[in-house]
């Protein structure tokens, strides 16, 4: 296959893979958007990020970052903290909420995946299986050559 077709193969797979993760998701009914979802995910993998990490993770201006943060606030699925380090910074952290919310998501969204794997011949996940994993070994190659190169 050439390199512009793989390329779009990839792209094409990636467009159903969102589709199925978000499918799993949106069947439920969750209290929050996927932009909510996405700041609970950022902070639990980020746990001393502040308001402007977090603006500049989701490429937002700050104060949209804080309102963001006041509605998950609002519904238990964020705190607030001072740093003890600093008592001008407040970090943000996903509460025990956040993490069953988290959880749940991630459970809903595996066997979403399953399902469609399942559809698959076992070959063709072993397959898919060892291309998954070069291709994530590349892209860590190259996002680290990118970073020392910057």
């Amino acid at each position: 296959m050439e390199r512009p077709e793989l390329s779009a193969a990839i792209d094409a797979a990636a467009e159903a893979l969102v589709g199925v993760l978000d499918s799993a998701v949106h069947r439920h009914r969750l209290a929050v958007s996927p932009t909510q979802l996405r700041v609970l995910s950022l902070l639990r993998v980020r746990p001393e990020t502040n308001v402007n990490g977090l603006a500049e993770l989701l490429d937002v201006v700050p104060s949209s970052a804080s309102r963001l943060c006041d509605r998950l606030e609002a519904i238990g699925l964020v705190r607030r903290t001072v740093d003890p380090r600093d008592r001008r910074e407040v970090r943000l952290a996903p509460t025990a909420a956040a993490e069953v919310l988290l959880e749940e998501v991630r459970c809903r969204r595996h066997e979403a995946v399953r399902a469609v794997l399942e559809r698959m011949p076992v070959r063709g996940q072993q397959e898919l299986l060892g291309a998954l994993v070069a291709f994530g070994q590349a892209a860590t190659t190259a996002q680290s050559a990118a970073t020392r190169s910057a």
